[in-house]
């Protein structure tokens, strides 16, 4: 799947919707979304995605930080709403966010970053000469995640060099170094 294509996923989904929090699109969309403690260590399940007999149930790793859930929210909608037809082969069980290596996950990041990021909120941040780490901090999400934004950007033809390139593990120590 592209870029564009993901772009126009979320384009579509807030045309019908608008710009709802990622847990009033789980409703919208007929997801079901749960919390529960999953531990704080590094190696614990940050979140998942499963389809069961045409139910589809998001859940979250409670012990994580608001924010940090967050994030892992806006990555496993995009499980939901890009691979729901793939889960039978495979469920999404993240412990590593912002994976690169996996198609389903890379694709799942950049819906994260498009529909937590709209663009004329992160061109603001930059247009206010504010850094990208400080753009990250104001905007509320890890560096990684504009890093992906930052990508978006750059194919529809804006002139960004992103400071960094999002490690496929960053989200291992997320919640500890409560970055964001």
């Amino acid at each position: 799947m592209t870029i564009e294509t993901i772009r126009g996923v979320v384009a579509d989904l807030r045309r019908r919707y608008g710009d709802l929090p990622p847990e009033k699109m789980c409703d919208e969309l007929g997801i079901l979304l749960q919390r529960t403690s999953m531990g704080r260590m590094s190696n614990a399940c940050k979140g998942f995605f499963i389809l069961k007999a045409r139910i589809r149930l998001i859940v979250l790793n409670s012990d994580l930080s608001r924010s940090t859930q967050r994030v892992v929210l806006y990555h496993e909608l995009g499980h939901a709403v890009l691979h729901s037809e793939a889960v039978s082969a495979c469920q999404f069980h993240d412990f590593d966010l912002f994976d690169e290596t996996d198609t389903y996950e890379y694709e799942a990041n950049i819906f994260a970053a498009e529909y937590a990021l709209p663009d004329e909120a992160v061109l603001e941040q930059l247009n206010e000469d504010t850094s990208f780490f400080g753009a990250a901090s104001r905007l509320r999400v890890p560096p990684e995640l504009l890093d992906f934004k930052f990508r978006i950007l750059k194919r529809q033809g804006y002139a960004l060099i992103p400071p960094l390139n999002a490690r496929s593990n960053f989200m291992k120590d997320i919640d500890r170094a409560n970055r964001f």
